[in-house]
């Protein structure tokens, strides 16, 4: 029975990171940080696919997880796996959202919400997309620091880096949508608690 309701919260939670990336972020060439972000920012420079852009991303971080912390490695593989097939299987939904959402606003907000709510159900589940958020888990592990404030200091690293790398990406927006993941995200997780 843990099983299937791991796979289900596994499903549902890409579905919606899914969602929240082709619909309204794509369109708009917004980032979020992170893994996302970096797979975003591949996408923008040469059109890859965003899912397959944060399997890529997240190879060398799971080998580190595999061979330091093994239980972060099992709790995101997973994740990973399933979520970057959805997003590269939902690609299509940029179509839709290029069409219909209008405003940068809507799409940084909206967006924002449903990656918080596929990131937070997962998490809730103790389950990780992985990417730069399984590092900055083993970093504080490691270190003995805050995960929120290693995480949030990678979100604005890949955000900046990206805002400058790829002309059409609006860093105001952008920090909307990071925003807009983090208190969706930790609302989702603390409810949890």
């Amino acid at each position: 029975m843990f099983f299937i309701y791991k796979s289900l919260v596994i499903i549902i939670g890409s579905i919606l990171i899914a969602i929240g990336i082709n619909l309204f972020l794509v369109p708009f060439h917004l980032l979020d940080g992170g893994g996302i972000g970096l797979g975003l920012i591949i996408h923008y420079l040469l059109d890859m696919k965003v899912g397959l852009a944060i399997l890529c991303i997240s190879t060398p971080i799971f080998l580190l997880a595999w061979i330091y912390f093994r239980a972060f490695f099992y709790n995101g593989i997973h994740g990973l796996l399933i979520s970057s097939v959805i997003i590269d299987f939902l690609y299509p939904l940029h179509i839709v959202g290029e069409k219909f959402i209008t405003s940068e606003i809507v799409g940084a907000l909206s967006g924002g919400i449903l990656i918080g709510l596929g990131v937070g159900s997962m998490l809730r589940s103790k389950i990780t997309v992985g990417g730069t958020d399984l590092l900055a888990q083993m970093m504080a592990k490691r270190l003995h620091l805050n995960p929120g404030l290693c995480i949030l200091s990678i979100d604005i690293i890949v955000v900046s880096a990206g805002s400058l790398l790829v002309e059409s990406v609006s860093l105001l927006y952008s920090c909307i949508t990071v925003l807009s993941v983090g208190i969706t995200t930790s609302f989702i997780v603390k409810k949890h608690y």
